[in-house]
């Protein structure tokens, strides 16, 4: 257990559990609000020089944080098991990602934003130019200590940006790792700051006036907030909110291939993940080999400390969490859904849940509409694939969804023109890559990170029409 010491004169004091082990894990002095103010203040005088730094210096930068973030991958990815019960294995993926991020927003970051010449009338010519913001409030969640962080930080870093970095209460560990090593990598100081307070005094500060956009990933209740308040003040947001991902298995679907990808799909990172596979759509004629085999698959995860060994699945990461899923799970059952595995608390220390199946689900349930952030599979049967659509379609949230069938042409057309989401995986099952676009539609928030899109989210796209003379 350790104290992590910031100045003598912050506020109250913040005490984090490991949930494998329901015991205490670190302890934090907070920033109070005036102190989170002087750093928004530092992080502005920061940028008035960061800004003037070519595209080339900042590249250089972002490419050395990816390597230090891919030396370092031991100590981040222990910091995750600790801090949420991320498995190592799936905690040192992340790393790989991270290092992946930094890697290609370097390489793709001077081409992106390099400066464009239009030709208008015939002794006219326009010039479109990408320039910073200024301050860019970061606020993430913990599922992903590193990841949430360095998906958005690397990009408006890029653009010329400073960021004030809130992460999730649990994550203040890794903050202060990112922080130390955007310094190693030759970041000046207050270009990346974290603060280390409460999420109401992070949320005040959208209204400061050097705050010149907001990013967000979290809950569709709690983006809502933060739109409302960012719109008083007209800044710019870009969301990642919540998921409750929709798989369709077609007839010709490959059943085991299929049942395998949506096993991993939904325990993946222990099941909190805003693009798990949450609801299995199954067409009535391979509905039953579907279930029978899905639910045996589910019926053999393991879960476990992740300190102490390689399971499928850890700890869901708080314990009110824990108790969350655990009534929504209850509920359900009670308005008529079965129980096919799981579905229970598991004796014991740490904050564990089991894989668990649901079937004959009614509306109106938190199975049917809100989004279940554990490892639990809601089953649906659907007459045909009209059926199977209005059901994966008909919620509020929009944000990934997969199709499986051994016609690809078919799957990729389903893909494009009938699902309603942001992203699509076809006979397969994948949570980002650093080249192509992440976000979603509906409750499941706007704007889009990675592939380069995350790089303009934050920027002036400023014309300049000039006269030939």
């Amino acid at each position: 257990m350790k104290t992590i010491m910031f100045s003598e004169n912050h506020g109250s004091a913040l005490k984090t559990m490991d949930p494998s082990t329901g015991e205490e894990y670190k302890r934090y002095k907070l920033h109070t609000k005036k102190e989170a103010e002087e750093l928004v203040q530092k992080t502005h005088e920061a940028f008035m020089s960061w800004r003037e730094t070519s595209l080339d210096e900042r590249s250089k930068i972002i490419m050395n944080m990816g390597k230090l973030i891919a030396d370092n991958k031991n100590e981040l990815a222990a910091m995750m098991s600790h801090q949420m019960g991320k498995t190592l294995s799936q905690a040192k993926q992340e790393v790989d990602l991270c290092a992946g991020i930094c890697e290609y927003t370097a390489k793709i970051g001077p081409e992106q934003l390099k400066d464009e010449k239009r030709e208008l009338d015939a002794e006219d010519y326009g010039i479109i130019s990408y320039q910073p913001l200024g301050v860019i409030l970061g606020m993430q969640p913990w599922n992903f200590p590193l990841y949430q962080c360095v998906r958005y930080s690397a990009a408006v870093i890029m653009g010329g940006n400073t960021t004030v970095f809130k992460h999730s209460e649990i994550c203040f560990e890794t903050a202060a790792k990112i922080e130390e090593l955007f310094l190693e990598a030759g970041l000046p100081k207050n270009v990346f700051t974290p603060i280390y307070v409460k999420s109401e005094i992070a949320d005040e500060l959208i209204a400061h006036e050097l705050v010149k956009g907001v990013t967000f990933t979290g809950s569709a209740s709690i983006g809502k907030k933060i739109a409302e308040e960012s719109g008083k003040h007209l800044k710019k947001t870009v969301l990642e909110l919540g998921g409750s991902d929709p798989y369709i298995v077609l007839e010709d679907a490959d059943i085991d291939q299929a049942v395998e990808t949506c096993v991993q799909g939904r325990i993946y990172n222990n099941g909190q993940t805003c693009v798990n596979a949450k609801r299995f759509i199954v067409l009535d004629a391979v509905y039953d080999e579907f279930r029978d085999k899905f639910v045996a698959a589910m019926e053999k995860v393991t879960f476990g400390n992740p300190s102490e060994g390689e399971f499928d699945m850890g700890p869901i990461s708080k314990k009110k969490l824990r108790e969350k899923l655990s009534e929504q799970v209850k509920d359900t059952v009670k308005k008529g859904a079965k129980v096919l595995c799981g579905g229970k608390i598991p004796e014991g220390e740490g904050y564990f849940y089991p894989a668990t199946v649901l079937e004959d689900i009614p509306k109106g349930t938190p199975a049917y509409d809100d989004e279940l952030f554990g490892p639990v599979a809601s089953l649906f049967r659907a007459k045909n694939l009209s059926e199977a659509l209005k059901i994966a379609n008909e919620h509020r949230y929009g944000l990934g969804g997969g199709i499986f069938s051994k016609d690809n042409d078919k799957a990729i057309r389903i893909a494009r023109e009938k699902m309603d989401t942001g992203m699509i995986n076809v006979n397969t099952y994948g949570a980002a890559k650093p080249n192509m676009p992440f976000g979603g539609v509906r409750e499941s928030g706007y704007g889009r990170e990675h592939g380069g899109f995350g790089i303009k989210e934050f920027v002036n796209i400023k014309s300049v029409y000039v006269n030939e003379l």
